[in-house]
């Protein structure tokens, strides 16, 4: 059985998921296993857990990307380990990867050290611009939306209005209205 796993990491890429559906389909998966959620907190991914499970001996999982599927090469060869455990392979469709076959599996571990080495030069690049940024002033970090609110949450609350009804009038948390009100 061809069995697909599509993901994303958050609720706004629904076009992005909906690309990755019609591939599996396209692809013949019969049964897709779909979520939306980071890949960072890998024991969040219910939906992945639940496709491993599913899988059979001679079943193919197959993702359109790799990035899809593994944070790195350490956890792909984890998820690997487990999919041939199963008698399984995995399949990358972007990558043309087919593991049930030995070239398949030499050009996933090729690949998937490239893919790692990518992320960590991006990530190196995005902290010298953090910094760059910084050092110029230009970058301060996301503004505490709930201290803008300070005086309003005070005002509010001496007219009368309980906390609840301040949380939700201004558009903060409860505990922030009692953290402001002490």
């Amino acid at each position: 059985m061809l069995v697909g796993y599509a993901r994303t990491s958050t609720l706004d890429q629904t076009a992005g998921l909906a690309a990755q559906e019609r591939d599996l389909h396209q692809a013949g998966c019969e049964k897709l296993f779909v979520e939306q959620v980071s890949s960072v907190d890998v024991t969040a991914r219910q939906k992945l857990n639940e496709a491993l499970e599913f899988i059979r001996e001679g079943d193919t999982l197959i993702v359109t990307k790799l990035d899809r599927l593994a944070r790195s090469v350490a956890h792909l060869h984890e998820l690997l380990s487990m999919i041939q455990a199963k008698g399984a392979a995995l399949k990358i469709l972007d990558m043309g990867i087919d593991t049930s076959t030995p070239t398949g599996k030499l050009m996933l571990n090729i690949m998937g050290g490239v893919a790692e080495f990518e992320r960590s030069i991006m990530l190196e690049r995005q902290r010298e611009g953090i910094a760059k940024a910084k050092a110029e002033g230009k970058y301060k970090g996301r503004a505490p939306t709930a201290m803008r609110q300070a005086d309003k949450v005070r005002q509010l609350h001496s007219e009368g209005m309980k906390p609840n009804t301040i949380a939700e009038t201004v558009g903060i948390s409860r505990a922030s209205v009692y953290r402001f009100l002490e």
